[in-house]
């Protein structure tokens, strides 16, 4: 059963799709919902990071590199049309008196 879920999440295919030399594709999806709800995935993570850690198969060094992360075009400009406006805003203005 578990290969059929590995099968299903390694190639992105719909539940449907799933070979039925796996079974169901309703057991296999009742099966992951199941396990995702229960956290089973993330003891598996867990056990499988802590085996690798141990034997020294584990590098926890991450690096993010400018070209995967993505931003919207815009995201870097400034308004156009020079000056910026700025929103006032009730402490701003001075009290009368």
């Amino acid at each position: 059963m578990s290969c059929g879920i590995v099968w299903k999440i390694r190639t992105g295919s719909a539940w449907r799709d799933v070979p039925e030399r796996y079974g169901s594709w309703q057991t296999l999806y009742t099966r992951f919902r199941r396990w995702a709800l229960d956290r089973t995935f993330s003891a598996m993570l867990t056990a499988v990071q802590a085996d690798a850690d141990a034997t020294g198969d584990l590098d926890w060094l991450v690096a993010v590199d400018s070209t995967i992360v993505r931003a919207h075009q815009h995201a870097a400009g400034a308004r156009k049309g020079g000056t910026a406006r700025r929103r006032v805003m009730p402490w701003d203005v001075p009290a009368e008196g």
